[in-house]
């Protein structure tokens, strides 16, 4: 095993010095010419010349072999990073217990695929769970509390029966994690102010839960309320929002709120708050429920990619927020109650002839 990973640690050095090597030999050549041959010594314009192109070369060829190197280190700690981003904010199934789920995100931070939003959808015996939060700010410095938050998720939407089980959970969590944040921010450790510093950080949450028979039950932290597409596009009532997680203690009792009904053929819109307050150059904000309107009857992953062709044409392509989307239809068959067949009618008992 040391062996392998010796061979391996050689093979990347002679991968990322392999581009050098012709042009460093090639400047030794260059250099031997010049300070040893009769001929490069001479004077005159041709000697001049033809030493300038040679070192001239050699600058170029070094040039170009370490660029080429750069790029394929680059390239491979974009795929590295894409890889890892993708498994922490990983694309829902396309099919839950009936309900087809479509999710994607737009991140303010250019080059990243997730940023500080979060989202997840699950399949329990309780029904579906959705988690879908907001961390406050943007970009790669959220990443902890999106990790805090749904590494905790992930595991309570199973565990927990009561929606208010996974709630605390997922506030213990996140409150571990700013924490430690303010441990590793101490100026005794750090040496300089954090730039986001742990105790101005704060996440803004909506849990959701999707039973059997479509009946809707949602504990809202501060966040925005979702839409419902149906025969017109309208706002769910939460109930009474929550302080954001990290904020302020949550209260004692969390008691779910028992929203609308999601109908089948029906479909709900979660969002995090860019994408309402996404504005233009001149200053108009962006139109999600007129959009959301002309997208009602599109699939859930058609309708995730209108919305966000639309954001970027209004914003010009320059967010400054993260935006996420998570779209959830209601597939399930209403199935008619059926009459029971002849040979199985219950009769009525013959009367006694007492």
């Amino acid at each position: 095993m040391f062996r392998d990973r010796s061979w391996g640690a050689e093979g990347s050095r002679l991968r990322r010095t392999g581009p050098l090597v012709a042009p460093a030999v090639w400047g030794a050549v260059a250099v031997a010419w010049r300070v040893w041959c009769p001929l490069a010594r001479q004077p005159g314009l041709p000697m001049r010349v033809a030493t300038s192109v040679v070192f001239l070369t050699v600058g170029a060829g070094l040039v170009l072999g370490v660029r080429r190197g750069l790029m394929r280190e680059l390239a491979r700690v974009r795929a590295v990073a894409d890889a890892t981003q993708q498994v922490l904010l990983r694309p829902p199934p396309a099919r839950l217990e009936g309900l087809a789920v479509a999710a994607g995100q737009l991140s303010a931070s250019r080059g990243a695929v997730v940023g500080g939003d979060l989202y997840e959808a699950v399949g329990t015996p309780y029904g579906v769970r959705i988690v879908i939060g907001d961390v406050r700010g943007h970009g790669l410095a959220a990443l902890g509390a999106v990790v805090a938050v749904l590494g905790s998720f992930r595991e309570a939407a199973h565990d927990e029966p009561e929606l208010g089980g996974v709630l605390r959970r997922l506030d213990r969590a996140l409150g571990r994690h700013l924490c430690e944040r303010a441990r590793e921010e101490h100026p005794a450790r750090a040496g300089r102010a954090p730039e986001h510093p742990a105790a101005e950080e704060f996440v803004t949450l909506l849990l959701l839960e999707i039973r059997a028979d479509g009946q809707m039950y949602v504990l809202d932290c501060g966040h925005p309320g979702p839409y419902r597409l149906g025969r017109r596009v309208e706002a769910v009532p939460v109930g009474d929002p929550l302080p954001p997680l990290g904020a302020f203690p949550l209260p004692a009792d969390l008691v779910p709120y028992p929203a609308a009904r999601l109908l089948p053929g029906e479909t709900l819109v979660l969002y995090t708050d860019g994408a309402e307050e996404a504005r233009d150059h001149r200053g108009r904000f962006f139109p999600l429920d007129a959009v959301l309107a002309a997208a009602a009857r599109e699939t859930p992953a058609a309708l995730v990619r209108r919305v966000h062709t639309a954001l970027l044409r209004h914003t010009g392509g320059r967010l400054t927020d993260d935006v996420a989307l998570l779209v959830v239809r209601n597939d399930r068959v209403r199935v008619p109650a059926q009459p029971a067949e002849p040979g199985l009618r219950r009769t009525r008992p013959a009367p006694s002839p007492h």
